[in-house]
Order: structure tokens, then sequence, then C-alpha cells
């Protein structure tokens, strides 16, 4: 940052115009900002979370009162930035910077798909202009990606990727409850803060909120966090030992005597490992940089793998659905014609506006066809960087492998010389754990539950068969209260319980019925359930009523089967968004009795996913006279749109 901060400022004293940043993180650009300032260099951002400030910012851009802006790269893609910024200085900016530059990359496509802009960009501004990408990733395949993008001119200044600070080190852990405890053991006696990385934002919560309840002072850190420049000053300030974080808290975040960088569960590919730990130590003469590998790792950098790009099929579904409206289709619109998860249908959305020239696009809230095809070369690029990112991940797997030699294998694997490796003088840590603190963090991964928010609004397009209008309101009498779910689907603790009770056994166990029962214990939904219904199915006719019956009987409550199913439909499992799931429901379920037990009931199912099987369950039975309805699920499966 401290070069092309001094850079700025030594051209605008020279009479330059302002200095244009592009930079892909939120809490980079907080950091960078202050820092500027403390330099003498006026600096301004345009980003998603600035909006109220997006006219002060133009403001003083037109009276020539900034000296950089810093700007994300989907800026490039924002009609007003083109309109009211870029046309205005595109003539007099004097220097270009594009920061993790890495990302202009085809390495960089699945992180931040509006690099691409960038090769469109440039070619608009002058062939003289100044232009600085910076990146500390940057091996021979990028280096070759950036001179095709920014042109092939580019002078290389490359420095040594050795990190003589850091402790490198790796420990196979596969059991969750082994890694919660080791970090429970470690964290405390680790030098000073530090950054733990988790693969998913479910597990930042869920690590975070073990360590806080062994006394540690950290918090969770992702793209749905509250007050992210609060937790990062919080670190920076020392007020914390560590951030439990996804990538979100990854490149450019700079405090420079980070401690340790601890990973939960190993990245997808060497070149991001090395961004993350690279966190730590850079002002310090020792730091830890230890790497934990689980077993659920592999599934999920597998799932990142396979939806980086979507399917052939999917593209061909999005781009009929576009032809068949002549008018265009709204993202739910969208979601309302084809059976594809809404990430699914947002993604291709977006890759396919990207390209040039591109098939798609969106005018207004409506996505409209255009005159071009989309390109062989779309393909082309999916297949190899699909391919390319297995590598990596095969890469990774053989890091984690190694017992010694870490950083040497990271500079080979990003193509600089490993010479006379340094390493700081730090011990080995241990890669046991307390046999009753592994116990402890057994019982806390069983003791997880969560909330299931009740729904408030029927889909688009209504459930014709039950009468109920599309989009409108769910009157409060016919609601469900807030429920709770025991866990997440296969995760650690009883979600692989779960799965195993479901399709391996038909048959759930009588640990599971004492945890749902212990969860309503601690729960106390108020006013109390005095009975007991379950959802019905025909494909497990038995497994959920008996399962409801026993929890029954261990609460001390009647149970009654008031519900059924009146015809076969497909699995909701199979409906991608929550608007199939629900007119799969459509109709499907309906009341066995007619005059139903009073007071307020306890609904049990298996698995929430969407959560319209039990809305419209709850909105059955108080049609029918019954009390408020508090649904409870075994599992979460996550894949709700």
């Amino acid at each position: 940052s401290f070069v092309y901060f001094i850079s700025t400022r030594l051209l605008r004293e020279g009479g330059a115009g302002p200095a244009l940043l592009i930079s892909p993180l939120l809490s980079l650009m907080r950091n960078q900002l202050p820092a500027a300032e403390r330099m003498g260099v006026r600096a301004k951002t345009i980003n998603s979370e600035n909006e109220d400030e997006r006219k002060e910012v133009e403001s003083l851009i037109s009276q020539g009162v900034v000296d950089i802006l810093l700007v994300s790269p989907e800026q490039l893609a924002n009609e007003r930035f083109k309109t009211h910024v870029l046309e205005h200085i595109s003539g007099s900016v004097s220097l270009l910077v594009v920061d993790e530059a890495h990302c202009i990359s085809d390495w960089g496509h699945d992180f931040r798909p509006h690099y691409r802009l960038l090769e469109r960009y440039v070619r608009l501004l002058p062939q003289n202009l100044r232009l600085l990408a910076t990146t500390a990733t940057a091996n021979d395949r990028v280096l070759k990606d950036l001179s095709e993008v920014l042109g092939p001119n580019l002078q290389l200044s490359r420095g040594d990727l050795n990190r003589p600070s850091l402790k490198l080190q790796t420990i196979s852990l596969p059991n969750q409850a082994e890694r919660l405890a080791w970090l429970a053991e470690h964290v405390p006696v680790m030098p000073g803060s530090g950054i733990i990385y988790t693969l998913t934002k479910r597990d930042t919560e869920q690590v975070a909120d073990w360590l806080k309840s062994k006394g540690l002072m950290v918090e969770a850190y992702h793209s749905d966090s509250g007050d992210r420049p609060a937790l990062e000053d919080a670190l920076l300030d020392n007020r914390l030992k560590a951030l439990v974080a996804t990538t979100s808290l990854g490149m450019g975040y700079d405090k420079p005597d980070l401690g340790f960088v601890v990973h939960y569960q190993s990245p997808g590919s060497v070149v991001a490992y090395y961004q993350q730990v690279g966190r730590a130590g850079r002002a310090l003469d020792r730091a830890y940089g230890v790497l934990l590998s689980g077993q659920e790792e592999s599934d999920i950098t597998d799932f990142f793998i396979r939806t980086a790009f979507p399917s052939p099929e999917d593209v061909q579904k999005v781009l009929k659905a576009l032809h068949d409206a002549s008018a265009g289709l709204s993202l739910p619109g969208l979601q309302a014609k084809l059976n594809l998860s809404k990430g699914a249908i947002e993604k291709t959305l977006l890759l396919l506006s990207l390209e040039s020239p591109a098939p798609i696009v969106k005018a207004g809230t409506k996505w409209q066809l255009t005159a071009s095809t989309l390109s062989q070369s779309f393909w082309d690029r999916a297949e190899r960087l699909t391919a390319l990112r297995r590598e990596e991940h095969q890469q990774m797997q053989a890091y984690v492998a190694l017992s010694k030699g870490h950083m040497a294998f990271l500079i080979q694997a990003l193509d600089g010389k490993a010479e006379q490796i340094k390493h700081p003088d730090l011990p080995d840590l241990s890669s046991g754990s307390d046999a009753s603190l592994i116990k402890e963090a057994v019982a806390f991964l069983c003791r997880t539950n969560l909330p299931i928010e009740p729904r408030q609004k029927w889909p688009q397009g209504g459930l014709p068969k039950c009468g109920l209008g599309s989009g409108t309101n769910i009157p409060p009498v016919l609601k469900s209260q807030p429920g709770m779910a025991l866990c997440v689907w296969r995760d650690a603790g009883w979600g692989e319980h779960v799965f195993n009770g479901k399709y391996r056994d038909n048959h759930f166990s009588d640990d599971l019925v004492q945890a749902a029962a212990d969860l309503v214990r601690t729960w106390q939904p108020t006013p109390a359930p005095t009975w007991v219904t379950c959802i019905p199915s025909l494909v497990h006719p038995q497994l959920v009523p008996d399962f409801a019956a026993r929890v029954a009987k261990s609460l001390g409550l009647p149970f009654h089967t008031v519900l059924m199913k009146t015809d076969h439909r497909p699995a909701q499992k199979t409906m991608k968004n929550s608007t199939y799931q629900a007119q799969n429901l459509d109709g499907s379920l309906a009341l066995s009795e007619e005059k139903l037990p009073e007071g307020p009931v306890l609904l049990l199912d298996d698995m929430v996913d969407s959560k319209w099987t039990l809305t419209v369950a709850a909105w059955l039975l108080r049609r029918g006279g019954s009390g408020p309805v508090f649904p409870m699920a075994l599992a979460k499966t996550g894949h709700g749109a």
C-alpha cells in the first residue's frame, strides 16, 4: 500500500490527476483509508457498504479534492459509477492500481468474477497510463494471465517469498471434536492475537462459540457478521485473542503483529493458503502458521469446485426461460420457472452477463437475451479451470501430508526459489489433545441447536390448490411459532446420527429421542405444548411417527397423528428452490381428523429445508382449531433458497 500511496502523493504534488485503486475486499479498504490519510493522501471509497456517501464522494471527485479513489471491481459494472465517475476522470487518471492482481487471472474467477471487466476497462484508458498491479501470490501462471489482460509490456518486480518469521506446521485431526479440543488447548498459549480460518460461515460460529465457552475472547467473522469494522478494530487493538473467520477476512487485512494463523480445515489451494497464513508475523520475529486438516474439508472443497461454473444444462434452462419471456424475467420470476436453486441461477446470470459479447443483459430488475450467443470459449475456460482446481486441491493435500519442509513447498508451488530457508526459533506444537477436552467437545457439538424462523408470506405464484394468493402475508393466527432444529444435516454432533437413522437404520436411536426431548425442555416454548403431532410421509410411513411418539412419551404428552399425505409427490430434496418446494406441497397435506386436540402443539419432522412443509402444516393445524404450533426438526439441511 505504501508504494502506491507514496506514488499518488508525488504525482498529485506534480500536478497530475487522481489515482484509481481496484481493491477486492472491504476489510482491506477500511485498513487502507486511514493509512492513506496518515501519509497525507486524501483517499475515498465507493463500495456496496457506503451507498449513502456516494453522492458526497462523487462531488469531492468532481471538485478535484480526492487524491486516490478505492473501488471494488463490481463498480466497473455499475452504471451510475460509469456515468458519474469514470466518464469524468478516465482522461485524467494518473495511476491505475490493481491490488490483489492475481484475481484478474483465471485463478481468481470464482472469487471475484468482476475482475474480468478490467481487461475491457484498461483498453479504454490512454496507452501511456501508469498501471501498477500488486499481489503476494503471482506464480508463473498468474503472471502469464496478467500479461494477457493488462498488456505485454509489464515490468516485473518480484520479491522473496520466504517468510523467516513463520513457523509452519500441519496436523491431521479428522474429527471435529479433536480439532476443537486442540484449539481450546493451544490457542490460549499462542503468542499475541491471531486468526482462525474456517471454510464455512457455520464453522466460524461453531468454533467461536466453543472457544467462548472455554473462556477465550474470540468472535466469528464472515460476510453476514453484523459490524465487521468493529470486529476488525477489536482484533487490531488486541481486545480479542482471535477472530474465527472465513476468507472475508483475508487478503490485505493489515495487522503486522498477528502472532498466529490457524486453519480449522485446509483451503482448496496452496495459493489461497499462502495468502491467508501470510497475515501472521509481518512485524514479528516469530509467529505460528498451523494447518489442521479434517475429514470434511474435501467434500466442502469439492462442492466449491463443482459449483464454480454452471452446468451446460443449467445454462440452457436459463437461456430458454428468457427466450420464452419476451419482456424478460426477474430473479424471482426465474425461480418460479426453473427448478434450480437461487444461488445457481444467480451465478449463471452473473457469469453470462460478464462475457464479451454477453448473451444476456439486465434492464432494471429483469434479465433479457441479447443478440449474442454464448461463446465456446466460456465452456473451454470452465473445463480448464475445473481441472486446474482439482490439481490445486491435490497439491494442497500433498502439503497437508508434510512432516517438514513446509515453507520450501509453498515457495516452489508459487514458482519462487526455495533457497536458504530460515525458520523462527519456535517449538512444534503437539498434535494431540487432552482426552477430557475431547469429551467436552463431543458434548458441545451435541448441544448445538438452531432456530427455525417462521415464514411470513406465501410464495410467488401462491398455492392455488390451497386457495392461497401469490406473495400474500400469512395471517399471524395461521402462522407457526418460532421453532428449533437439533443439528445441521450430517454435521458433527448429531448430524451423522440423523443421517444414519434415516438412510441406514430406518429408525432414529433412543439417544436422538433423548436429545430431542432435552432440547424441548431447554427451549421451553411458551405457551407449553399440550400434545405432539408430526409430518406424515408415504415413503417412510413409520420413521417420523415412531420417533415423534417416543419423544411425546419422554415429555409426558399425548401423541396424535392428525396430518396425512393426500398423494405421492417428488421428494422435497429434488426441488431446488423454495418456490418449487412450495408448489410441490400444494394440496398434498390434509387433516385426517375433523376435531383436533385443544392446546398448543409440538410439530415434529426429521428434516427442514425451505420450511414450506412446516408452514403449510401449521396453517392446516391452526385452521383446524389447534393452539399455537411449535415446529421442531431433527436437522436443517441448509439447502433452502
